[in-house]
């Protein structure tokens, strides 16, 4: 299963290293990757970067980035409708270690001033991991206005604004899901348009790869602990 609470007690129990590669709640190793290459991207140190994070921001890189940028010291901006923006727990640590670190976490459903000076947008899919066909439509309709697209790059007024997204994405009608969507509610993208997706702004790739390195990082620190 996908539950946290398992990879925690396997944390508490096992009396070895273990590593949450992705649950419901939370994937802090994709964090890590979106971080350095957030460093590779911007010329300057994570505590002066800004980046929001739009759509569906109660699933898990919702609420990892979240913490992640608290714990690094970033502005961050949460940028969903109300009805799935993180939990207010969540946001209150996340608030919580930001007095210690200097971060500025912000949670609002307004995409112009929360995407406002921004050097990266970030997104993932619309509808999680296991949810049923039944919840597409209520979702979709929901999270249209919050699609990653050249109008939402242009709010940034950043012209070197990146987009970001932990992969796969529905950015086209190239795959069954993508021509499904098209069919059902006649979107040709849903959380990120073909036309970002595949511009230079796009910085996808290189977030992929360093998933490598990270995780790599992580296992050495650990194993050689």
């Amino acid at each position: 299963g996908f539950g946290q609470e398992r990879v925690e007690v396997l944390a508490r129990y096992a009396g070895v290293p273990v590593w949450n590669g992705l649950t419901n709640e939370f994937h802090p190793t994709q964090v890590l990757a979106d971080l350095l290459t957030m460093l590779e991207h911007s010329n300057k140190p994570l505590s002066q970067v800004k980046f929001a994070y739009l759509g569906d921001a109660r699933n898990n890189m919702g609420n990892s980035l979240l913490v992640g940028a608290a714990k690094m010291g970033m502005d961050f901006r949460s940028v969903a409708p109300k009805s799935v923006q993180p939990h207010q727990e969540l946001v209150a640590q996340a608030q919580e270690i930001a007095k210690q670190t200097g971060a500025k976490i912000t949670v609002t459903d307004d995409l112009d001033s929360g995407v406002k000076d921004c050097d990266f947008l970030c997104t993932d899919v619309w509808v999680s991991m296991g949810e049923p066909k039944e919840v597409w439509e209520e979702r979709i309709n929901l999270l249209k206005p919050y699609q990653v697209n050249e109008a939402a790059m242009e709010k940034t007024r950043n012209l070197n604004v990146k987009f970001m997204h932990c992969l796969p994405a529905f950015h086209n009608r190239e795959t069954v899901i993508g021509e499904d969507i098209y069919q059902k509610f006649g979107l040709e993208a849903m959380e990120v348009t073909e036309e970002v997706f595949e511009s230079p702004a796009s910085i996808v790739f290189d977030e992929a790869e360093n998933r490598v390195h990270t995780i790599k990082a992580v296992m050495v620190a650990t194993l050689g602990s």
